[in-house]
């Protein structure tokens, strides 16, 4: 049945899945932006903390809904079998599975943090303030995610948008190292470090990974949907 459907051409879902996943990552990377900045430091009277930090929560939250948009027109395409399983437990799919897993666990990773905000005066400020950081542990994963699975990874307007997402995430560690000081210079070297060595990978791991040849069958994408799949050629 997922062959007859797949020749007839992508669904609107298919579409869907894409646009909304793309414009969750880029709306993961503003939120990270502007909770890594520091905020009393880019406050003005005519642009006070409070706008800043409303601001930073009005994306956060754009960023969980058109998640959930994504996974529920992942969920309705009938071009993949993918489960709600797979959408929550990471790498368990029989699509692409790691890959797949790896938008899960990024998932599952904002989801912790979404609802220690929403239990914030119960589970303390501690935990929440702990928890918080997954956030940024999130963010690689969905990049990793959207490349290793995304249909459009060859596209030159995707990379270019993974560059720039890249980009403002590296400069604000860049400005939270410096801004921090002394204060928190260990904290700030490990984080830059970590950074680093992120770019450094992606750099390696692009050329020879998502634009390399035979990326579909090697990302893990069952033979029957390779060839009958009318976005073939994209997928290679």
């Amino acid at each position: 049945m997922s062959v007859i459907l797949a020749s007839s051409g992508p669904s609107a879902y298919w579409y869907l899945t894409r646009s909304t996943g793309t414009v969750s990552l880029v709306l993961l990377t503003g939120a990270i932006v502007l909770g890594g900045l520091d905020v009393q430091r880019i406050s003005t009277p005519s642009w006070p903390r409070f706008i800043v930090d409303a601001l930073h929560r009005n994306v956060s939250l754009l960023a969980i809904v058109f998640l959930l948009l994504h996974i529920l027109t992942s969920l309705l395409d009938s071009f993949a079998s993918i489960s709600l399983t797979d959408t929550l437990v990471p790498f368990v799919g029989s699509y692409r599975p790691f890959w797949l897993g790896l938008g899960a666990l990024s998932f599952d990773l904002l989801l912790a943090v979404t609802l220690t905000s929403l239990l914030r005066q119960r589970v303390g400020f501690r935990t929440w303030h702990t928890v918080h950081w997954l956030t940024y542990a999130s963010w690689p994963v969905a990049l990793l995610h959207a490349l290793g699975t995304g249909s459009d990874v060859k596209s030159t307007w995707l990379l270019i948008l993974s560059l720039v997402c890249l980009m403002a995430v590296l400069a604000t560690v860049l400005w939270r190292v410096i801004a921090a000081g002394e204060k928190h210079a260990r904290l700030g070297r490990f984080a830059l470090a970590g950074t680093g060595a992120f770019t450094l990978f992606l750099v390696l791991w692009v050329p020879g990974g998502p634009l390399g040849s035979e990326w579909a069958r090697r990302s893990g994408t069952p033979s029957t949907l390779i060839d009958h799949s009318p976005h073939h050629n994209s997928n290679q």
